[in-house]
C-alpha cells in the first residue's frame, strides 16, 4: 500500500504564490500516476492536476498556465506550484496516487487565498 503525506497549505493574498509537496511512502515502486485535487465547501472534489511516472501532466482548465504540478519519482514526491492564486482556489487540496489496483488519498491541506 501507498500512504501520502501532504505540506505546504496557509492562507495567502489574491494574486500570491503557494508551493504544496505530498511525499509518499510504502510500495511506491506501484504508482503510475500522481496529482492533485481540491474540495471547496458545498462542492464535490474535482481535478486540479495529474502526473505520469513518465511526466506526462493533465491540468484542470480553471488552473491551466497558474499551476505546474512536478514529481520527483527519486524522492517519492510531487508537488503543485500555484501562481496568480484567486479566492475561487480556496479548498482542501488533496494528493492522490494511483496503482493498478488501488486508489490513495492524502489527508488534504487547506488553501485560503484572502485578502
Amino acid at each position: 500500500q501507498v500512504q501520502l503525506v501532504e505540506s505546504g497549505g496557509g492562507l495567502v493574498q489574491p494574486g500570491g504564490s503557494l508551493r504544496l509537496s505530498c511525499a509518499a511512502s510504502g510500495t511506491t515502486s506501484t504508482i503510475r500516476v500522481m496529482g492533485w485535487y481540491r474540495q471547496a465547501p458545498g462542492k464535490q472534489r474535482e481535478l486540479v492536476a495529474t502526473i505520469t511516472s513518465g511526466g506526462s501532466t493533465n491540468y484542470a482548465n480553471s488552473v491551466q498556465g497558474r499551476f505546474t504540478v512536478s514529481r520527483d519519482n527519486a524522492k517519492n514526491a510531487v508537488y503543485l506550484q500555484m501562481y496568480s492564486l484567486k479566492p475561487e482556489d480556496t479548498a482542501v487540496y488533496y494528493c492522490n496516487a494511483r496503482g493498478w489496483t488501488y486508489n490513495t488519498w492524502g489527508q488534504g491541506t487547506q488553501v485560503t487565498v484572502s485578502s
